[in-house]
Formats: structure tokens, sequence, C-alpha cells
């Protein structure tokens, strides 16, 4: 088999909380749609399991069980979902090896819960998810709502001004071939400045233009906020519960010069405070600086 026959991979961290199995089952689907397999991570994290107390004798006792439970765990929820999954297991930072092994089995997506804004009892989900968004080459879907609908029948896709909006397009055509989506379009605007106004009108034009040229539905909006009652974060929320979204896709811009929209702290509390999935994406490295332009 040449590596053009493999199937992809979906990555599922999993911690055996609600919220880690809820992102498991959206994996399930995913992957039938991609074809993909799915291999279910649980890093043994010394830090949390005290390890580092143990003598040789107990961490090899401590590492059995972990081992027992995870295998348990792939056996039932493999049954339960129809699927065969695969099982991984490793020591380390958990963030770190979430990544380290996105990009060792070349995930397609990694797929993993967040509790939203992070608290001291829930590290796991909460602040390894964003930092997980932060550093994976992979796109990344956090899942923090417990309640999801089959399928992706609405794809909510936020744009600005930025270079990335060509890629992101792409990406949400693809999606919104694979499901069948409708893709819906938002741009917040908080200025009341003609230039910026016009210049978005068009693109939104051009964007909704290209993506029905594609054969994909698609509408097109834009929420005014000009006296900034709400964060960026929470009008593109809000769209996405009014619109029945399924999912809202972002560019993290972790690796560009940009200063503006979904970078940082926008992002940040999209992830946290979405209960529809987010699949953060970080933009490929160009050298184009320009807006949207039709292929």
């Amino acid at each position: 088999m040449n590596n053009q026959d493999k199937p992809g991979a979906i990555l599922v961290p999993i911690d055996y909380s609600e919220q880690s199995i809820i992102a498991l089952e959206q994996a399930v689907s995913l992957s039938r749609v991609f074809e993909s397999e799915i291999h279910v991570l649980n890093v043994v994290s010394e830090e949390f399991s005290l390890a580092k107390l143990f003598d040789d004798s107990d961490k090899a006792e401590f590492e059995k069980r972990a081992k027992a439970k995870l295998n348990q765990f792939i056996e039932e929820k493999s049954k339960d979902f129809g699927v065969d999954l695969k099982s991984i297991q490793i020591h380390g930072k958990i963030y770190e090896q979430i990544v380290n092994t996105a990009d060792v089995i070349d995930a397609q997506f990694i797929v993993m819960g967040t509790a939203g804004t992070p608290s001291l009892k829930k590290k796991f989900i909460g602040s390894n998810a964003l930092r997980v968004v932060r550093e994976s080459h992979k796109p990344v879907i956090t899942i923090k709502g417990k309640h999801h609908r089959k399928g992706c029948q609405n794809i909510i896709l936020p744009l600005d001004l930025t270079k990335e909006t060509k890629e992101k397009v792409a990406r949400a055509v693809e999606f919104a071939k694979r499901f069948g989506s409708v893709i819906r379009v938002v741009s917040v605007l908080m200025t009341n400045d003609e230039f910026v106004v016009n210049r978005l009108t068009r693109q939104l034009d051009q964007v909704k233009k290209y993506i029905v040229e594609q054969g994909v539905d698609c509408t097109a909006e834009i929420v005014r906020d000009t006296k900034g009652k709400q964060s960026l974060a929470d009008s593109v929320i809000d769209y996405g519960n009014k619109s029945k979204g399924d999912l809202i896709m972002i560019m993290t811009q972790q690796e560009t010069d940009f200063t503006d929209y979904f970078i940082g702290s926008s992002a940040q509390e999209i992830i946290n405070e979405s209960d529809i999935p987010v699949l953060s994406i970080i933009p490929t490295p160009k050298k184009d600086t320009s807006v949207f332009t039709p292929y």
C-alpha cells in the first residue's frame, strides 16, 4: 500500500471525561465522511499521576493499570460506535504529546474536548486544548457543547479583510461538499468607516459568488456592532447560534504578522465560549498579501 492509498487519520485525545468522550463521538461521525481511521490517544502525565514519587515497581504497576483501562475503553467504544478504534498511550506533557502524535500519524484533524475557560479542575480539557490549537501543525476541532446534531448542515464562516480569507473559503467549500452543508458567511462590522464598509461588502459578494459557483449553497451577512455592545467573538457565536450552526471555522493566524480579528483573545474566546464545535486552521505561510480573489 503506498501513501496515497492509506486512509486518513483523526486523533482524539481522551482523559475519560464526559467532554472527551463527546469529542470521540463527533470524531466518529467525521471519520465516516472523510473515510478516516480514528486514533485514540491517552497521555499519561507524570505531573498529575504523581509517578515521580513511585519507585520502579510502582511505576510499572501504574502503567499496567493505565494500559488496561485504555484497552477496556477502546474495546467498549469500538463496539458502541461500530468502528475499529486504534489506541496510543504515551508519557509526557499532554499538549506536547498531542501535537507530536498528530504529526507522527499525519492526522487530518485533532478532535478534542474543551470545558471552556479553564479552571484548576478543568486543566486537561481547558488550557491544554488552547495550547494544542496554538502549537499544532494540524487543524484542530474543539468540542465544548454537549448536544450536537448528526452531520454538518450549517458551516459558520467568519471573514475579515486579511489575506487568509481565500484559504479559509477553500477549506469551507471542501467541508461543505463532503457534508452537503450550507456555508453561512458572516462579517462583524465594528466601524462606520465608509471605505471599510464598501470593501467588506465587495469582498462578501465575491466570496458568496465563488462559493455558489463551486456548487455549494451560501448565505452572506454583515452583522453591525458599531457601538461595541459585545465582543467580536460574542457576535460570531450569537450569529452561529441563531443560524443553527454545526461548525465555526476560524484561522488562528499564529504564523502571520496580522494583529486583527481572529488572533489571540478573539480566537480563544470563540473556542472557550462556543457550544458549536470550532475548527481552528493554521494558515499556510504565503507571500501573497491580496484579499480574496476568485480562483
